[in-house]
């Protein structure tokens, strides 16, 4: 006969029903975001920083204090990520409905399907005409306009009245020879021009004023020409003579013009909000070169607000686009932001401030900044050529060479697409017998048995395992899954393995090439080998010294030599980075103070790669030696009494009992820090940059570069990803047996 269940539990059970039920209920609401919503508003992102953020952070109060029902929240991104965080957000509905952002990027973005194009009703009650002509030129690409222009922006040149004792600002650069040898003689302290030389938006304004440039009449890229070589030359020539500071930053720029130690700068309107306000400085246009009797010409950049294409809101991102262009918006930009205006109207708007005024005359010299998908390419491989000619490792003929020919591997078509039925089909037999061998070996241990009477311990993994599932198995595959695809113009083409040919065959580069994996691999086994043996060797000796009993204050060292494991490694990368400068850095100035010479820590490979390794080195050996005194806590004294009394000395008795004893501790933590070091992207990008000549990159940041500084060639960089997993594999699968024997 059936047993009832009593009542208590039958009512217990329903209501564990219902609380399972809203618990669903509560999960889809907030998944669904219908949970505390907030009233249907626009989102702004914008990159912008100190007084022009201000001004969109007024502009949009104003707003939404007229419009409560139509509200707009601005949302500010970092710079360095705001491109990338555009491109993978908008087409997948996780985007702003509209955006700031300069115009470099419209070729690519109409590609890819980001942007929403504007036509004449779209500025309506705001005509064209109202624009300057460049600022809208700006923001057209194959006839079609994407965007209404905000500001226009370009370098000028920064002058320091104190330093030229009464003289005037130079008209040539002849003229402003004279004053760099003048100051050169009375006050060596002081450095002439200060400016970011070894960066190409800088460089433009040398480079087009020697009559160069970048794209021929075709529209390909052409860097090896006579004009660009001479302007490379230039630089170089004043580097060498002292006028120009070394490895200068945005930071050391704005620091020696606050501090009176540089007479000029080339920077532009942003530089306003980084100067002492109570310092009294002019603007000026930049100077007619002499030898070609050209003007400097300085890249414009216009920014300007851009409507996304999947936005459902559109008609009311555009009337609040046309609020931020408009007379309104103009006004408090200028005002507040300092914003040199694109409004014709509101133009005498920034003649109030004679600093405004200043760089709208500049920019009657200035080039727009090319918005071709082409011009990414040209950064980097340009970049670098100018940082090997001012180091003095290559001519400017041989760096821009070198340049084109890097431009040209990035930019190389496509592999052919492939059919993806027989790799689907591949896949899925793969997929099927790896899991008929899975439960092959689960029934063969008896692992369902032990599910069964170990049902409660397996239910509390399962979260542990969801997670694990989720966050790194799930991202695993679909990171494979993308190796198989080229990625270009926002478009995914399945390729097969033709991405892993070509980096394993090393076809379109040599061997010893800094963008060959062969040799990237080289420098990254290199690299963790350099580095586990210090962090090691420093952790063992620590440790060993702070075990001593006569040593006093053993927990005051211990606490200080952890510090350095306890600080954020990308904050101990900045510091070390700015340690490593070649004029202003605390280890070369040490290296003066003993009578040696300055070194230029990231011109030559060694020094680069002795820079990264000092700064990994500082960060790695806490750990090391944290572990190991663990490990020497454990080892019983009476063992090296034993073998002291039989007369074995200190090293002896290391080798024959400490590190026997402690080698089981040990060894998990050198393969743990190996993978940690293997993968050490921060201090690669951080301290060297890769630097020189993309020498010291290691795998983990070279396909970093793939993925972000290389055309968003995504499917390239997931075949590194790949693999990099693959090689971290067989190394796990290498330490297993000296684990064991261990």
């Amino acid at each position: 006969m059936r047993r009832r269940r009593p009542e208590s539990a039958w009512i217990s059970s329903r209501i564990r029903l219902l609380v399972a039920k809203m618990a669903a209920l509560l999960l889809g609401l907030l998944f669904s975001g219908q949970l505390f919503a907030e009233p249907d508003e626009l989102l702004l992102w914008h990159s912008l920083r100190g007084d022009e953020r201000r001004a969109i952070d007024r502009l949009a109060e104003d707003w939404n204090r007229e419009h409560p029902e139509e509200t707009v929240r601005p949302l500010a991104v970092p710079y360095d990520a705001y491109a990338n965080k555009l491109t993978n957000a908008i087409p997948r509905n996780n985007g702003p409905d509209l955006f700031i952002a300069a115009h470099e990027r419209i070729g690519d973005w109409s590609r890819s399907g980001l942007l929403s194009p504007l036509d004449e009703k779209d500025f309506a009650p705001l005509p064209k005409r109202d624009f300057l002509p460049a600022t809208l030129a700006a923001f057209t690409y194959e006839g079609r306009l994407y965007g209404l222009p905000l500001a226009f922006k370009s370098t000028a040149l920064f002058v320091n009245p104190k330093l030229l004792n009464g003289g005037s600002v130079p008209e040539t650069t002849d003229q402003l020879e004279a004053v760099c040898r003048k100051l050169k003689e009375d006050r060596p302290e002081v450095f002439c021009l200060a400016y970011e030389a070894a960066g190409f938006y800088h460089h433009a304004a040398w480079l087009y004023g020697f009559g160069g440039g970048i794209f021929d009449a075709n529209g390909r890229v052409r860097l090896n020409r006579t004009e660009n070589a001479r302007s490379l030359a230039f630089v170089f020539e004043w580097l060498q003579k002292g006028y120009i500071p070394e490895d200068a930053t945005a930071a050391l720029v704005a620091q020696l013009f606050n501090e009176n130690r540089a007479a000029f700068v080339i920077n532009g309107p942003w530089f306003l909000g980084e100067i002492d306000g109570g310092g009294r400085y002019e603007v000026a246009r930049l100077p007619v070169i002499s030898e070609t009797e050209r003007r400097m010409q300085p890249f414009l950049t216009v920014d300007g607000v851009l409507i996304s294409a999947n936005t459902p809101r559109r008609d009311r991102a555009l009337e609040f686009a046309r609020y931020l262009a408009g007379p309104v918006g103009a006004g408090l930009r200028a005002e507040i932001g300092r914003q040199t205006v694109a409004l014709a109207d509101d133009a005498e708007r920034s003649r109030i401030d004679p600093h405004l005024a200043a760089f709208r005359e500049q920019a009657q010299d200035a080039r727009p900044m090319p918005n071709v998908p082409l011009m990414r390419s040209v950064w980097e491989p340009a970049a670098q050529a100018l940082r090997k000619v001012l180091r003095g490792a290559a001519t400017p003929e041989e760096a821009l060479k070198t340049a084109d020919r890097r431009i040209a591997i990035v930019t190389r078509p496509p592999p052919e697409a492939a059919d993806p039925f027989l790799a689907l089909g591949a896949a899925f037999l793969l997929l099927v017998g790896g899991a008929l061998y899975g439960l092959y070996r689960m029934k063969r241990s008896d692992t369902f048995a032990d599910m069964r009477k170990c049902g409660a311990a397996y239910a509390y993994l399962a979260p542990a395992a969801l997670a694990m599932f989720v966050l790194v198995f799930t991202p695993f595959v679909v990171g494979t899954a993308v190796s198989l695809f080229s990625h270009r113009a926002g478009e995914y083409t399945f390729v097969g393995l033709a991405n892993f040919w070509s980096i394993l065959s090393s076809a379109d580069y040599a061997v010893t090439d800094p963008l060959s994996f062969y040799f990237t691999l080289a420098v990254t086994v290199l690299w963790t080998v350099a580095n586990v043996f210090l962090h090691v060797t420093l952790g063992l000796g620590l440790a060993l010294l702070l075990r001593d009993p006569w040593l006093k204050l053993q927990g005051v060292y211990r606490v200080l030599l952890i510090v350095p494991w306890a600080v954020p490694n990308y904050i101990t990368a900045l510091i070390w980075k700015g340690m490593f400068h070649k004029q202003f850095g605390a280890i070369n100035g040490l290296l003066v103070f003993l009578g040696l010479e300055p070194v230029s820590w990231f011109s030559h490979f060694w020094t680069a790669f002795a820079a990264n390794l000092a700064t990994n080195t500082w960060l790695g050996f806490p750990f090391m030696m944290v572990v190991t005194l663990g490990a020497l806590k454990a080892i019983p004294t009476d063992l090296e009494e034993a073998a002291e009394v039989d007369g074995a000395g200190r090293v002896r008795r290391f080798f024959a009992v400490t590190l026997p004893l402690v080698k089981p501790a040990l060894l998990p933590a050198v393969i743990l820090g190996s993978v940690w070091t293997f993968n050490m992207f921060n201090i690669i990008y951080l301290v060297s940059g890769g630097e020189p000549d993309g020498a010291t990159e290691i795998l983990i940041s070279e396909a970093y570069r793939w993925a972000f500084s290389r055309q968003e060639q995504y499917g390239y960089a997931a075949a590194y990803g790949t693999l990099i997993f693959l090689v971290l594999l067989l190394y796990n699968w290498g330490t297993k047996r000296v684990v064991r024997e261990a």
